[in-house]
């Protein structure tokens, strides 16, 4: 039997007097598109900062395709991609500049140019990250998350700040990844995102989990509430 690609168990992670995530475990399947459910505040983006290795967990056990992502991370990051909620750019460097430096890191990494056609920033290539709207930006986000062929793949609000039509393209972009046999892990707060996109779901609140399942199965109120690992 496969090991999971993520695995989570009895995570928790405090700021003073807060719990931001308190017991959380859940695992995802490779290959799968999963998404972390919750309003503001509700602990995705403290679980997934601590599943790419940026934050360390005050107690409990993760794994990121069997590796401990705090521990292992000069071997794990070479085989992930990370699509941070904001920021991670170099505001001085123009889309196309950013995607080349990156791709530098990484002995096989995918074509700059066919990445920015990707994700429909063809002709903002010679503008300047400042000058991106936050949509655009937000694509271009996506887009070095991918240079790097992940295997593993963590999209924080990826659509956030999109207009339609970009939003759809991103979609696309994420169903094509799981044709590839990509693990992609994504946050959201829209439940139509979730819905169109995810084979699982695990909704969050408080930093605790409150129900898991396939979108119809929670849209119907038959997800189950605990997780057994």
């Amino acid at each position: 039997m496969t090991d999971p690609a993520i695995r989570v168990r009895g995570l928790e992670k405090a700021y003073g007097r807060r719990r931001a995530v308190d017991g959380l475990s859940l695992t995802v399947e490779r290959g799968e598109v999963f998404g972390l459910l919750g309003p503001n505040g509700a602990g995705k983006t403290t679980t997934v900062e601590i599943l790419e290795g940026y934050r360390r967990a005050d107690a409990g056990e993760v794994s990121v395709l069997g590796l401990d992502p705090g521990r292992d991370g000069t071997e794990l990051r070479p085989r992930m991609g990370v699509m941070l909620q904001e920021g991670g750019l170099y505001p001085g460097l123009r889309p196309l500049e950013v995607l080349r430096l990156f791709a530098a890191y990484y002995p096989d990494a995918d074509d700059p140019e066919r990445l920015l056609a990707l994700v429909g920033l063809e002709d903002s290539g010679g503008t300047p990250v400042r000058r991106l709207s936050g949509g655009q930006a937000q694509r271009l986000s996506l887009a070095a998350a991918l240079i790097g062929r992940p295997e593993v793949c963590f999209l924080d609000e990826p659509t956030a700040g999109m207009d339609p039509h970009a939003r759809a393209a991103t979609w696309d972009i994420v169903r094509s990844l799981r044709s590839d046999g990509v693990t992609v892990l994504l946050t959201t707060h829209a439940m139509d995102e979730a819905e169109h996109l995810c084979d699982r779901v695990a909704i969050i609140t408080g930093g605790r989990l409150a129900a898991i399942g396939t979108p119809t199965e929670l849209m119907r109120g038959t997800a189950s509430g605990e997780v057994w690992i």
